[in-house]
């Protein structure tokens, strides 16, 4: 129930921006795709916190950018430009996400 109450509080909380931004993202007549995250993309995640530890990468960034690994996709649409300009993804950790906007 408690993240029940905490993903209400974010949608409030949440401008008209960024509100447009996501009814964009979901609408189906757009370019974008929603991709869900897999078991394996978790394993991944806490493999790039154990990699990356010392910047305090949120879950939810290292599991956007699992995804884009899994996906072989770089571009990642953010706001949060902190973490994800010093994140590398790849198999040698040697892939920068490319951020839009």
């Amino acid at each position: 129930m408690r993240e029940l109450r905490a993903a209400h509080w974010l949608f409030v909380a949440m401008s008209t921006p960024i509100r447009k931004l996501i009814a964009e993202l979901f609408d189906p007549a757009t370019t974008y795709e929603f991709e869900p995250a897999t078991p394996r993309d978790i394993v991944r995640a806490l493999e790039l916190d154990a990699k990356f530890r010392e910047l305090g990468i949120g879950l939810v960034d290292r599991m956007v950018a699992a995804v884009a690994e899994r996906r072989r996709i770089l571009r990642v649409l953010t706001t949060d430009r902190r973490d994800f300009s010093v994140l590398r993804i790849g198999k040698r950790f040697d892939k920068a996400p490319v951020l839009v906007p």
